[in-house]
């Protein structure tokens, strides 16, 4: 067992304690209230009226809004998920878009109204498609909002543990993917502070997300001396839950029971049974301070990237085998259950009236004469129906010897196969930036390539040697999740930018990973185009559920509101079917 502070990570907002300035307003909703300290007076000093007391102690009353308001007159507001110390957070719809979103709102005069307008454009720079993406930072008038993605088909790992600890292979995902995501953030200078299970969202396509990096803790001003250390705790308070689904601090928080006061640190596979031994000393490494250790001995982890570099060296943990169902029972027909010539195997009802038993076979010559006379009748109907059969056969073939030739290579030709089937168009469900080269375009803006609108797009950054990106750049792409496997055949990607000339290719992928190798992909199919449409037909279906769209050339392009002139491209919108 070990002992350690848990100064690093909140859990007051459920410890029964609200905090003063949300005594009278609604929770959060992601369960990140924070608890008021009020300074005690100093024995012999007078203490301060109510009056001054209040105006000291009163936050910045937050806007007044309701849903219905418009923000630039762009987001209009829905429903409010979080009323706290003078901000409010809400979900939204960008009208120019027609997307969801959220916003957080605070008033001008606010004394964290400055760092958290600093800490979302930090943010925004960083571009991660780990991360819950920041789209505008703004102060207008009397209000500072800032505007952030809203991931519908995401759930947080909060609702996850509702339902039980998490399957060993989903935990490992969790802290390989969070704990890397937060390595890549620290190498920029920016840290998180509040990194509870409501800030961490898991897609449909098993993808975590990480909302609120830099913002979360600008919006209630949390600040730590040793960022990455706080972060690191946070990431195995996170693995810790999701394999026990027990909080690693003695006060409950998030909807999770915390451990047994006076008893200190657990294992978590000694809370738990049937829990993966590498995960838990992770778990134990990450939490661990103070001069505690693992069970094994090991040095505590301080930083996400050592913690992501321990989670790198263990064995990968594969996900389950699907669970084995086996086909219904064989039901026997009424005829076959009879016990005809057979004992009885258990308990029967007594019929009500008495069954007559069947008659006999019929016996001697004339039962066998029968027979056979019944047997010819029907060998006989055979033949002649086989007979007519044949003869409409011979005689729709000689009726079209005379058709045209278009009609002979569908009836001659085919030798039987089957016609092939129109294509249906395939929705995407998904999408992300692919840039293996850590360089990244506009990945908050992939969604505007399959929202059905030609007018939104996403866009490269102006190159000045083309049209071929190479060798300054590889290409540019997208990775789009089709939500199960489907076969690919043709596809149709609208572009912004006409000239000589666009070079796309299509890929196979295992994943919406925005650094795979481009060597492990199978290619479906390429173009090049001097328009604005490419269209792409392969040569054959490819099973898969994630393609890539790869631009290895783009045109010289005039300069517009956005971009300089230059070698470069847009998509409007991108359709597949097969």
């Amino acid at each position: 067992m070990a002992e350690r502070s848990t100064a690093a990570v909140d859990v007051a907002d459920n410890s029964g304690e609200k905090p003063l300035a949300a005594k009278a307003d609604k929770a959060t909703a992601d369960g990140t209230a924070e608890p008021q300290e009020t300074a005690d007076t100093t024995p012999g000093e007078d203490a301060p009226d109510e009056e001054s007391k209040k105006k000291a102690t009163e936050p910045a009353a937050a806007p007044e809004l309701h849903s219905g308001h418009k923000l630039a007159r762009r987001y209009r507001l829905e429903e409010c998920v979080t009323r706290l110390d003078g901000f409010s957070s809400w979900r939204a719809v960008d009208e120019k878009l027609r997307r969801a979103v959220g916003v957080h709102l605070l008033p001008a005069d606010h004394s964290r109204a400055r760092s958290v307008l600093a800490a979302a454009r930090s943010s925004a720079l960083l571009g991660d498609p780990r991360f819950v993406q920041v789209l505008d930072a703004v102060e207008e008038g009397d209000l500072v909002y800032v505007v952030h993605e809203w991931l519908p088909d995401a759930t947080e790992i909060t609702a996850l543990l509702n339902s039980g600890p998490l399957e060993s292979h989903d935990a490992y995902q969790l802290v390989n993917q969070v704990s890397q995501a937060m390595a890549a953030a620290h190498r920029e200078g920016l840290s998180h502070l509040r990194l509870t299970p409501s800030a961490v969202l898991r897609t449909s396509s098993g993808q975590y997300r990480i909302r609120g990096l830099a913002v979360n803790a600008a919006l209630r001003g949390i600040t730590s001396d040793t960022p990455q250390r706080t972060d690191t705790e946070a990431i195995g308070a996170l693995l810790y839950a999701s394999l026990t689904q027990r909080w690693p601090y003695e006060t409950d928080a998030y909807g999770l029971a915390g451990l047994p006061k006076g008893v200190g640190l657990i294992p978590p596979d000694q809370v738990r049974a049937g829990v993966n031994r590498g995960l838990a000393e992770i778990a134990m490494r990450a939490l661990a301070n103070d001069g505690a250790t693992a069970s094994r001995q090991e040095p505590p982890c301080t930083t996400p990237d050592e913690l992501a570099k321990a989670v790198a060296a263990m064995p990968r943990i594969r996900p389950p085998e699907p669970a084995y169902t086996p086909p219904p029972e064989y039901q026997r027909t009424t005829y076959q259950q009879g016990t005809y010539g057979r004992p009885a195997t258990g308990p029967r009802a007594t019929p009500p009236h008495p069954v007559a038993a069947p008659p006999p076979p019929l016996q001697g010559r004339t039962g066998k004469a029968l027979k056979w006379a019944v047997s010819a009748l029907l060998i006989a109907a055979l033949g002649l129906g086989s007979w007519q059969l044949a003869d409409k056969l011979l005689e729709h073939q000689g009726k079209g010897s005379g058709n045209t030739g278009t009609d002979q290579t569908n009836n001659g030709n085919n030798n039987g196969n089957h016609q092939q089937h129109p294509l249906q168009p395939l929705s995407i469900k998904d999408a992300a930036e692919y840039y293996p080269d850590g360089k990244a375009q506009h990945p908050g803006d992939v969604g505007n390539t399959y929202d059905d609108d030609s007018s939104t797009y996403w866009r490269t950054y102006s190159f000045k040697g083309g049209p071929q990106l190479a060798p300054f750049k590889q290409g540019v792409g997208i990775v789009y999740d089709l939500g199960s496997a489907k076969d690919v055949s043709a596809a149709s990607i609208g572009l912004r930018y006409p000239g000589n000339e666009t070079a796309i290719s299509l890929y196979a992928t295992a994943s919406l990973s925005s650094s795979a190798s481009l060597s492990s992909m199978k290619k479906i199919t390429s173009t090049t185009t001097s328009g604005t449409t490419a269209r792409f037909k392969a040569d054959k279906p490819v099973n898969t559920r994630y393609v890539l769209v790869w631009i290895t050339a783009m045109p010289d392009s005039p300069g517009d509101q956005y971009s300089g002139a230059g070698y470069k491209q847009a998509i409007t919108d991108v359709k597949f079917s097969g």
